[in-house]
């Protein structure tokens, strides 16, 4: 096969991919949202591609993962109808109850309920409904939340990796690669299992002074009855529903957004009064416009070969070590995605893992560590997620209004115990790579 040689379609894309992605890492500074950014270049890239002659707007739409975009639209008018039969918060104060003032057990109850959900919901979804419900109970409790509110986002981050429909950049892995539900359980999930036992327990080390408080344990008059308990049933009954169509999907020959829509389907005609109006406007369209944005952009790339040509440079030593290769990967992409989003460095990565494998390449692990390392690595720093930010943020509110400023979770605080738990499970998830790395070689 004769290399590339470098082009002006190459450069122009590279350049607006370049600033596109400074544009979204730097929102913190500029005050734009990212998702402008994302819109600009793609945008960009559809018109310098058409003068140039390798991309046009026809080639867009076609690049957009559609799979992608109505899974997660799907989900999210799910949980929207969820929200208010109050089923979440009766979970929550119940286990509150339970765990009869020991804050450890506590802490490991809601750590599970929070990952379980992280398994069929986004984590950011998930920290959305459980983060203000933490904030209360320990306010009951009088105790510090910052254990359990950093327990719920790095329990999230790294429960959400075990499924195709657990964490946004899965998703796009998946459906690149035409991974299905079962396979991707069997692959990432004993690994999760194990990361997720050692964070628990590296938490419990991390906050032993906290967690050795002794609560006031009064009586959760706030547990009230669901408001809505037909709905909350119906809805939990079909989410079921969905987990096994979820894990029939690939014998189905369904695509898991069909099994989300049908789910969705269901629980409008048979909730209680569902008005799909005041649902739908629950939808974040900014992170699907962003998604949609982001998959025109590196369309645009891919179609300029900017992506195939730097990969030529990268396959020899792949071809060398796999297994070294996908243990740096891993790590790579932690490393990069506890600094920046991990969809924008999924989305940049996929197109290169394909290049390889149309020469021929066994890039079945490189999928793994992929999703390995951008999902653990998300725990790395306060930026990590976009459900990191979400806590780091109520947190502060939370240091404002009571006027103690240690119940803020300051970038400092996130390092000394986040970055403790990324690279603890990435040592984890290498160690069980290795081991077992035939198994996560084995052809797709």
């Amino acid at each position: 096969m004769e290399p590339l040689l470098w082009n002006h379609a190459m450069l122009t894309s590279g350049i607006i991919l370049a600033v596109t992605f400074v544009g979204i890492f730097t929102e913190g500074v500029h005050g734009f949202h990212r998702a402008k950014f994302a819109l600009a270049g793609a945008g960009a890239m559809v018109l310098c591609g058409q003068f140039y002659g390798f991309y046009n707007p026809e080639l867009a739409i076609e690049a957009i993962d559609w799979n992608v975009v109505f899974l997660l639209g799907a989900m999210m008018t799910i949980v929207s109808i969820m929200i208010p039969t109050g089923g979440f918060q009766y979970l929550a104060y119940t286990i509150a109850e339970l765990s009869k003032g020991r804050l450890f057990l506590l802490l490991v109850m809601m750590g599970t309920l929070v990952t379980v959900l992280s398994l069929l919901l986004d984590n950011v979804t998930t920290v959305v409904i459980f983060g203000p419900l933490i904030i209360l109970i320990c306010q009951a409790l009088r105790v510090n939340p910052i254990p359990f509110l950093l327990a719920a986002a790095l329990l999230s981050d790294t429960g959400g990796v075990a499924t195709l429909v657990g964490d946004p950049p899965n998703l796009m892995i998946g459906s690149a690669a035409n991974i299905d539900f079962n396979t991707f359980f069997m692959h990432m999930g004993f690994i999760v299992l194990v990361a997720w036992v050692g964070t628990l327990f590296l938490l419990k080390y991390l906050f032993r002074k906290e967690l050795a408080e002794k609560p006031v344990m009064p009586e959760f008059n706030e547990k009230e009855e669901i408001a809505d308990p037909r709905t909350w049933k119906v809805a939990l009954g079909i989410l079921a529903a969905m987990v096994v169509g979820f894990i029939l999907h690939d014998d189905l020959h369904w695509e898991p957004w069909f099994v989300a829509a049908l789910g969705l389907t269901a629980l409008v005609f048979l909730g209680s009064n569902v008005e799909m109006d005041d649902y739908f406007s629950e939808v974040e369209i900014t992170l699907l416009v962003f998604f949609m944005s982001l998959f025109i952009l590196i369309g645009g790339v891919e179609h300029s070969q900017f992506l195939q040509f730097i990969g030529q440079f990268i396959v020899p030593f792949v071809q060398k070590d796999l297994l070294t290769a996908s243990i740096m990967l891993m790590w790579l992409a932690a490393v990069l995605s506890a600094m920046i989003d991990n969809i924008p460095f999924t989305a940049a990565m996929i197109p290169i893992i394909l290049g390889m494998e149309t020469q021929g390449i066994n890039v079945a692990p490189l999928w793994w560590a992929l999703a390995a390392g951008v999902g653990m690595g998300g725990n790395g720093t306060h930026l990590g997620s976009t459900a990191n930010v979400f806590i780091v943020t109520i947190s502060e509110k939370l240091a404002k209004d009571s006027g103690n400023l240690d119940y803020a979770i300051t970038p400092a605080v996130w390092f000394r115990k986040g970055t403790s738990v990324m690279l603890f499970t990435l040592v984890i998830c290498s160690v069980i790579m290795t081991l077992f790395f035939d198994f996560f070689s084995a052809a797709l």
